[in-house]
Formats: structure tokens, C-alpha cells, sequence
């Protein structure tokens, strides 16, 4: 067990950013505090992000990017096998509802951006809410024994019930509410600033859950109309790329929830469709279509998964949250 960590210590110090060549202390320091806390997330970063971060100029920008590359395994080619094993290493954070978690594959699985989209009262906050408190169980209860963060752009997040939901588990309700980091966005600039922010408290705090609750409402109300169409769907992508970046580099769930609208020339079938466009469309891993039934009950419906089956199941919001 001390060989495996003292191993372990010794990946992360290789793979730190201040390691590469030609980045000074301050360099680095400034990097790290822009949520560039690898090595790999500075291969895979553009140029002028890195400028702005850094605070160089392109041609340095440039630089350290190329360094970043040659000093990571990023770009390089991998057996399917090779694949699998690295599989090995996804985590499922239950819901609470057997139903749920048997249509989900197991559960809100880590490494994966998911989207969870409905009208209003559909669950999505209620499930958010939910998965920011089982992630902190133990796995062998359905949990990754990591912390939580919530990005609260509706002003949504309800701390007492995450003590309902605590309490219906028996977890420690303090505990709980230490584990839950929380940021209330004032626009889409300060959005994509605290998810990049989150890199570091991910990987400081064994942070194993992302939650965005919503993801689209700021950009929604800041750009609109066609004519700023095209820079709204610029800044989203950038966003899901900063989301995408720290599930797959630190083997976290990112859960996205999002708003929908009414599609008025959709004459047959349901009309409700999700805010982001082909940009969100591409970008999710797994979509879940949430939607109002009888009393507290919600269905949810798998409308596009690389792995999971197209489905519905059943579930309720109790007052000690996600139930069958």
C-alpha cells in the first residue's frame, strides 16, 4: 500500500506543470491557478487561453504548449484493449432509485459528461441535489466516497435539502454540507471561469462530482437573437471542453442540467426539445429526458447514450429525495 502511493506521489510530481521546460515558478503558478494542473491539460489547451492565463505572449504560448505534447501521452495511439483496462477505472454514482440506476448502466458514471434536461418541476435540481449527497457514500453503497461541487446559475441549490437527503441516508448532515462546494455564476465569463477554477479543487479536495445547475439559463439570457447565435454556441463548446476536460482527466462525474423549449413546427410526437443546439447535442455523452407524471412521480427516458440502451424508467422525489 506504501509502495502504491509513494508510486503515486511520484506520477503526480512528474506530471506537474512546473516540471516542463521553459516555465518559471511564476509561470507555472499562474497555469495552476487557471485550473492547469497537468501537464496533459496544457497539451490539449489552446493557444490564447494559455496567453490570457499565463499572461505571455503567443509565441511563448506556443512553446509551452508544443512542450506539453512531447512530454505527454496525449495524441498517441492506444489499443482497444488498452481502452478497456483504462475503463476499468469508471465509477458509478447511484440515484437513489433502482429503476433509475438500471437504466443509467449503474448509475451517473464518472469520466462522462451527462446531460439531464425537462420542463420546469421535472427533477432535474431534485436529482442534482441527490447525486451532490450519494457521491459522498462509500462505493460498496453506491457512492464514490468523494466530495461534490455545484455550479448554481438559478439560484436553485437548497442546503436544507440536502440535510433531508442526508438524513434519509444517515449520513452526518454537517459532514454533508463540508462536502458540497458551491459557486453561484454571475454571467456566461464568470461561468467558464469557475470551471476552470474547479480543476484545482477538484484535484485538491477529491472532488468526484460536477454538477452545472443549469448549464444553458446564463447563456440563454445574455445572447439573444441570430445575430450572436454563433458566439453564444462558441462559448458553450468552450465550456463543455473545460467539463469534458476534467471528467476525463480526473475520473469525475460531470452532470449538466439544462432547459428546454417548445419546438413549433414539431406537429407529431413530443415538441420539447433541449437548449444548446448541436453543440450540447454532440458534446454529452449520455442525454436524460426527464418529464412530469402522476403526483411525485418523474420518468426518465435515455434519448442518446454511446453504451446504454434506449429506455424509460420510474422513479419519485420523496422528501428524503430519489426513490422507487
Amino acid at each position: 500500500m506504501k509502495f502504491y502511493l509513494l508510486r503515486e506521489s511520484l506520477n503526480e510530481v512528474e506530471n506537474s506543470v512546473e516540471n516542463l521546460p521553459g516555465i518559471g515558478k511564476a509561470t507555472a503558478q499562474r497555469l495552476q491557478d487557471s485550473g492547469y494542473q497537468s501537464i496533459e491539460s496544457l497539451a490539449i489547451a489552446k493557444v490564447q487561453d494559455i496567453c490570457e492565463a499565463a499572461e505571455v505572449s503567443e509565441s511563448k504560448a506556443e512553446q509551452i504548449v508544443e512542450e506539453a505534447k512531447k512530454s505527454s501521452e496525449i495524441g498517441e495511439f492506444k489499443t482497444a484493449e488498452e481502452i478497456l483496462k483504462e475503463r476499468g477505472n469508471v465509477g458509478w454514482i447511484r440515484t437513489g432509485s433502482d429503476a433509475l440506476d438500471n437504466l443509467l448502466g449503474g448509475g451517473i458514471e464518472t469520466q462522462s459528461v451527462t446531460e439531464i434536461f425537462g420542463e420546469f418541476g421535472s427533477g432535474k435540481t431534485q436529482l442534482a441535489h441527490q447525486l451532490s449527497v450519494n457521491v459522498q457514500l462509500p462505493k460498496d453503497k453506491g457512492g464514490l466516497n468523494g466530495k461534490a461541487i455545484y455550479m448554481d446559475t438559478e439560484n436553485t441549490f437548497r442546503p436544507h435539502r440536502i440535510l433531508s437527503m442526508a438524513e434519509g441516508l444517515d449520513l452526518d448532515s454537517e459532514e454533508t454540507l463540508k462536502s458540497i462546494f458551491v459557486a453561484k455564476p454571475l454571467n456566461t465569463d464568470h461561468q467558464l471561469l469557475l470551471a476552470e477554477k474547479a480543476q484545482k479543487i477538484v484535484k485538491d479536495e477529491g472532488v468526484r462530482l460536477l454538477v452545472v445547475d443549469t448549464l444553458t439559463s446564463l447563456f440563454r439570457a445574455e445572447y439573444v437573437g441570430r445575430e450572436v447565435l454563433a458566439e453564444r454556441q462558441q462559448k458553450l463548446g468552450r465550456h463543455l471542453l473545460t467539463l469534458h476536460r476534467i471528467a476525463d482527466l480526473n475520473n469525475v462525474s460531470v452532470v449538466v442540467a439544462n432547459q428546454v423549449h417548445a419546438k413549433p413546427d414539431a406537429f407529431l410526437g413530443d415538441p420539447t426539445q433541449p437548449i444548446g443546439g448541436h453543440v450540447l447535442g454532440h458534446s454529452a455523452t449520455s442525454r436524460i429526458y426527464l418529464r412530469k407524471s402522476k403526483g411525485t412521480r418523474r420518468i426518465a427516458r435515455v434519448v442518446d447514450s454511446p453504451e446504454l440502451a434506449e429506455g424509460e424508467a420510474v422513479f419519485r422525489i420523496a422528501t428524503e429525495g430519489i426513490r422507487d
